[in-house]
């Protein structure tokens, strides 16, 4: 047997729950502005998914200082590395999502999802983009003591010697592997593949003429290169480097898919309330783009980048479907 309730009293009670969810929502927008009014009032926590030492951790540890000194809060840098970055991008995605644990990532983050069949987490759904703090430029570098001048004089040394030509990366599923095995299938050639653990000890076989040539990040090779004892054939990315102004990118020597490239970058967990994301946002942002953000940037060889929430929104939904498409096209797998 069926009930029929009075239109009025069903009218009624949709309008009462009506204005009681709108009041929910006022609270609620409510206290998230009460919470961005009184940001910070304690500790802040910068998680790096990586050791100390690195570009990752110098920049994080740059924003750190210049926040604290801005806000008179204490803001620490904790490494939490393990994973390949993802043990510490794990544990911000779940944190407690109050502005005060936030996290500096690196490419990884985006390039994983394509990589590593099951993660803990989703860049998209479980954290929130705060600010791009810089780019990192990947060099494809060959020793001095390698006779190779050019892009085109590698590709014809490996096609030469198929399979006798090794390449060093910075690790397993990283950008400079990425780079690697896209050069040689977009250029038709056959390198070996040796990854390394680090950036430092890729650049240690350079100097000893251990490995033919390396895609390896500026931070790392820069000095090396200006001191003449490794030499740099091309850069990822859309545009030239200031610090190389002579040296090509992929894209000008006919390769394409290189323009993505690695990048620093800051989230918080996905529920971190809006006001709290732009105030932090707009703080960290004016700290990169101000004299002692762009030089300390600059000394472990970033290009500053700053900018909106909104802005790194959109880089990451267009760099994921870059790095994906890179993926697909050189089948390589994360571990």
């Amino acid at each position: 047997m069926s009930i029929r309730l009075p239109i009025k009293l069903v009218r009624t009670a949709i309008s009462a729950a009506m204005i009681a969810g709108i009041a929910m929502t006022a609270v609620c927008v409510s206290a998230d502005r009460a919470a961005a009014q009184s940001y910070p009032d304690r500790r802040i926590t910068f998680v790096v998914p990586y050791p100390a030492g690195g570009a990752t951790d110098v920049s994080a540890r740059l924003l750190a200082n210049k926040l604290s000194e801005a806000w008179k809060q204490p803001v620490v840098v904790e490494n939490k590395s393990g994973g390949g970055g993802v043990v510490g991008n794990d544990y911000v995605a779940k944190a407690q999502p109050d502005g005060y644990t936030v996290l500096v990532a690196i490419t990884q983050i985006i390039q994983a999802p394509s990589l590593i069949a099951k993660l803990p987490y989703d860049v998209f759904k479980d954290l929130a983009p705060v600010t791009q703090v810089g780019l990192s430029t990947i060099v494809l570098t060959v020793p001095e003591a390698q006779p190779i001048k050019t892009v085109k004089e590698l590709i014809d040394h490996a096609k030469a010697n198929p399979g006798k030509v090794p390449y060093g990366s910075f690790g397993n599923a990283t950008t400079s592997h990425l780079y690697g095995e896209l050069l040689k299938k977009n250029a038709g050639i056959d390198m070996t593949h040796v990854p390394y653990r680090g950036a430092a000890p890729l650049v240690n076989d350079l100097l000893n003429n251990t490995v033919t040539a390396g895609f390896v990040d500026l931070t790392t090779a820069g000095p090396q290169i200006q001191a003449g004892k490794v030499r740099a054939l091309a850069v990822g990315g859309e545009k030239r480097r200031t610090q190389l102004p002579n040296v090509p990118t992929m894209a000008e020597l006919g390769f394409p898919g290189f323009e993505a490239e690695g990048w620093v970058g800051v989230f918080v967990p996905a529920a971190t309330p809006k006001d709290i994301v732009t105030k932090l946002s707009a703080e960290l942002a004016r700290i990169i783009a101000s004299p002692e953000g762009v030089a300390g940037l600059e000394t472990v060889s970033l290009m500053p980048v700053g900018g909106t929430a909104e802005t790194f929104a959109a880089t990451l939904r267009r760099d994921s479907a870059r790095w994906a498409d890179v993926v697909k096209a050189t089948g390589v797998k994360g571990e």
